[in-house]
């Protein structure tokens, strides 16, 4: 039986800097697929977007195995951004999800600056709502330096992205930073329409008995519940600092956490690591944020965005 969110008064529309999403969640990029493998479990075009799985411009192998771990509430991956490249997707998913009627954000990656603009002129004909454009790869220009963790590259690529598209820009940002509110900051005097964070976070896992990590590549990226106050920590951090919307992600759950997010100044949400253990998450979260507005008698969500007091 697929899910479809129930219905309600609630007025659960949010504008994400120009994406216009019917109700405040997506999905986590790479949580997800682009969305035909939760198909059979929830209707992903009752989503408020669908968030694809990062794509270059060519396929991507991925790292070595194993590039997944159990933690704690929570995950690690070396995955490594593994994707078919932008012309499957604009063969396959693309078409699949405008015939089911999905709004659609394309999460964009690249080794290099170039690489970037050269996936969203790529994407320019397609049918592509907004693009999430992923500054936390590492730039093989700079030494293998994560764009994300530097001001300058920060404005550079934003502003390259900027200059090749008129679609809503959507910025995400890596949490292994000293101060995620500059790199915000970066991103938005650069042109993004809105900042997505957080990414996962650095991490390890040691086997004790065999003495060796977890992971192939030692290190992964952190997610699931355990990261969740830290992303609220910095999506507050980044609502303050910048006048762009935010879209908050990061051990999201339940509609409470989502609300959590819109409390602490995000307009928008995304269910990610929650999808492996429930593949009605998205769904379910939905329905949470429509139970807890109906219960505190709020008719329309924007009502909470930023509403933390404190």
């Amino acid at each position: 039986m697929t899910m479809k969110p129930q219905e309600t008064s609630v007025k659960l529309a949010v504008n994400l800097g120009g994406l216009a999403m019917k109700n405040p969640v997506t999905v986590a990029s790479g949580t997800f697929g682009a969305g035909k493998e939760y198909h059979d479990f929830v209707d992903v075009a009752t989503l408020g977007a669908v968030t694809t799985k990062g794509v270059s411009l060519h396929g991507w192998e991925g790292n070595a195995t194993p590039r997944i771990a159990e933690t704690a509430s929570g995950m690690l991956n070396s995955i490594g951004l593994q994707n078919p490249g932008v012309a499957h997707l604009k063969a396959d998913e693309l078409p699949w999800l405008q015939s089911i009627g999905a709004t659609t954000i394309v999460n964009v990656s690249g080794h290099s600056f170039d690489e970037y603009v050269q996936v969203i002129e790529a994407l320019e004909e397609a049918p592509v709502d907004a693009y999430e454009v992923n500054i936390s790869c590492p730039n093989v220009d700079a030494g293998g330096m994560t764009m994300g963790c530097h001001v300058p590259s920060v404005e550079k690529v934003v502003g390259m992205c900027r200059a090749a598209t008129k679609r809503p820009l959507i910025v995400k940002l890596t949490p292994n930073v000293t101060d995620v509110a500059e790199i915000a900051r970066a991103a938005e005097a650069a042109g993004a329409d809105a900042i997505s964070l957080i990414n996962t976070l650095l991490g390890m896992a040691v086997d004790a008995r065999t003495r060796k990590p977890k992971l192939a590549r030692v290190v992964g990226g952190f997610s699931g519940p355990a990261v969740k106050p830290v992303a609220l920590r910095m999506v507050w951090q980044c609502a303050g600092a910048v006048s762009v919307p935010i879209l908050g992600m990061g051990g999201i759950t339940t509609g409470e956490d989502a609300i959590e997010f819109m409390l602490a100044g995000a307009t928008a949400v995304a269910v990610g690591t929650a999808n492996f253990m429930n593949p009605t998450a998205t769904v379910d979260v939905i329905n949470g944020i429509i139970a807890y507005c109906e219960e505190q008698g709020v008719a329309d969500v924007n009502e909470l965005i930023g509403g933390l007091q404190c």
